[in-house]
């Protein structure tokens, strides 16, 4: 057995528990977040979940993060969709699911109001569905198995499994996931939080919800008065990027 085939198990159980089944727990949050009006921890929640699906899809296909300090993969969600291109398939996801993405990317990682938000009201639905997109692709699909004395590749079966589920938004794929066993038990303190409004995962097949669109928007004090940054900077660390845009503002700004 070589090494690669050694590890390969603690690997794939490293890509299902620390980030698989921790990206469920954190989509379980958003959703509670999003319902409680709790909207900068909506954003954050679901930008970790996205993110560690991402991660998670990416170590199941061994495709390595970037060691570039300049390029990390940490949050930055669009990194780690440019990741997907190594892929040995074509991950499908909607439009709705790329535009949620987007903005999760933009607002979610500013966790300290760096920079101004705002939510749409239609956000926790297409957090649903890029979810339910994604997820699918969240476990070893790049394998072969013996049948038969015959070596057969796996990935086209499963990739058709996924293209069907696609078209058929039910739990129809059972991951073993930390969203499977929280929908199974109808105990679990979790679950109103994951079934609420939930055309994606639910258990009774729902077509349609009852839905009260709202949008929020806030202003960061860096936003409103940008004159501080210097003073700002005495006490508080700023991610480049905000720092950059706000020198950038304040130049144009003379």
């Amino acid at each position: 057995m070589s090494e690669k085939n050694k590890y390969d198990p603690y690997l794939n159980d490293f890509a299902t528990r620390s980030f698989r089944d921790t990206a469920d727990q954190d989509y379980i949050m958003a959703r509670s977040a999003y319902r409680f009006e709790l909207d900068a921890q909506f954003l954050w929640c679901g930008l970790q979940a996205i993110e560690k699906y991402i991660k998670a899809i990416l170590l199941y296909n061994r495709i390595p993060q970037p060691m570039k300090p300049e390029e990390p993969l940490r949050h930055n969600l669009s990194r780690g969709l440019k990741l997907f291109e190594q892929l040995p398939f074509c991950i499908r996801l909607s439009d709705t699911s790329y535009e949620i993405i987007q903005h999760l990317d933009t607002y979610g990682r500013f966790r300290y109001l760096d920079t101004p938000y705002f939510i749409r009201g239609d956000d926790l639905i297409k957090l649903d569905k890029a979810v339910w997109e994604i997820r699918l692709y969240c476990r070893v699909i790049n394998h072969q198995m013996k049948a038969g004395g015959e070596v057969v590749d796996m990935l086209p079966h499963h990739l058709a499994d996924i293209e069907h589920s696609l078209k058929d938004p039910k739990p129809a794929l059972d991951t073993g996931g930390e969203i499977e066993k929280i929908l199974s038990n109808k105990k679990h303190p979790a679950r109103p939080a994951l079934v609420w409004k939930n055309l994606f995962f639910n258990r009774h097949h729902r077509k349609t919800i009852k839905w009260r669109s709202r949008v929020h928007s806030v202003n960061s004090p860096l936003s409103l008065h940008p004159e501080i940054l210097e003073e700002v900077l005495k006490y508080v660390w700023l991610p480049g990027e905000v720092r950059r845009a706000y020198e950038k503002e304040l130049s144009e700004r003379q």
